[in-house]
């Protein structure tokens, strides 16, 4: 039997269409925050509700939990720009220095590699112009910043106290026969953030404590910061904590400290392999998705969504995929 559009084609149902498509328009340019708030709020809301069980009032609890999980955060952020702050000063203060090692590493490359002094110069040359401009217009877009901060710290309150409701809500407009396959796919996605946050987030902080431990441990001027850096830079599929140690390796080379060349090299190699171990073991648990899924999340994210991006990019390319995959095991399996 044939279905006719008209019937279902309706003034009310014309009416919330057009006002559904202006609302997205005006919420586009936020939607990220928006997004961004929804996930801090499914992973602060455990804290809020041990907090409201001391407390009478929910709003406080939430306030209450939100600064408790965002103070870390500024400190984190805070620390990593002061530690960049010296970590420049200080590669301007040992330029000859720098340069000297540099002319020493050229000494154990290929003869048709020679021109690696400059190169890397350029390099390097061409990193502090970028966070220079950068850092320019960051500030030119101050203004803007502001307004995304308020949005996700009202987005991750209202999300924390109304979340059930907003959930409810969307629900009551499915039908009957599909509300089970909504259930799946809400549970399914609650998985998925948990296979991200405990797989890559949670490995990416066990990594970068590592990190800070071995690398002040063998004496390194910034030891700590080399070990935050190694964790965020888990974060990033393809690149792990490799950067870090094969650079500190390629350094001490250079400047004649053999053993501790060695001792970090290993080191680093240590990270890459509990990775493998760590991260398969908590995420698997969760949701079973596919790798590389999660990894042009991780790449294009940040291409469409900016730095949000590393999160909300790999968490809708997962939600998508379990989306799809409840779709397939309730409507399509079943019926064979």
């Amino acid at each position: 039997m044939g279905i006719d559009i008209k019937e279902h084609i309706t003034m009310p149902v014309l009416l919330i269409v057009v006002l559904l498509v202006l609302s997205l328009m005006f919420v586009f340019p936020v939607l990220n925050m928006i997004i961004l708030g929804a996930i801090l709020a499914y992973g602060i809301r455990p804290v809020a509700r041990k907090i409201q069980s001391k407390l009478k009032y929910s709003s406080i609890s939430i306030l209450l939990a939100i600064i408790v999980v965002l103070i870390p955060l500024i400190v984190l952020v805070y620390y990593i720009v002061f530690e960049m702050y010296n970590f420049v000063t200080w590669i301007l203060a040992n330029d000859v220095s720098i340069n000297n090692a540099l002319d020493q590493v050229s000494m154990y490359l290929p003869a048709n590699a020679s021109s690696i002094n400059s190169y890397i110069e350029g390099s390097l040359n061409d990193v502090g112009n970028y966070i220079l401009n950068y850092s320019v217009k960051f500030l030119s877009k101050f203004a803007n910043i502001t307004l995304d901060l308020f949005i996700l710290v009202c987005s991750v309150f209202y999300f924390i106290r109304d979340g059930d409701k907003c959930l409810e809500f969307i629900r009551s407009f499915v039908p009957k026969d599909s509300k089970q396959f909504f259930d799946d796919t809400i549970e399914s996605v609650k998985n998925v953030l948990k296979s991200i946050f405990y797989g890559h987030f949670l490995t990416s902080v066990i990594i970068g404590i590592f990190g800070c431990i071995g690398y002040s441990i063998l004496g390194y001027k910034f030891g700590i910061f080399l070990g935050v850096l190694t964790g965020i830079l888990q974060l990033i599929p393809v690149f792990g904590p490799w950067p870090i140690y094969w650079a500190l390796f390629f350094i001490d080379l250079a400047t004649g400290n053999y053993a501790r060349a060695i001792v970090v090299l290993l080191f680093g190699f240590f990270l890459s392999t509990v990775d493998m171990y760590i991260r398969p073991a908590l995420s698997s648990h969760y949701a079973d998705i596919h790798p590389l899924i999660l990894l042009i999340g991780f790449l294009a994210g940040p291409l469409v969504y900016g730095i949000v991006g590393f999160i909300v990019g790999p968490l809708i390319l997962g939600i998508t995929y379990t989306v799809l995959d409840c779709y397939r095991r309730e409507y399509l399996l079943d019926g064979e």
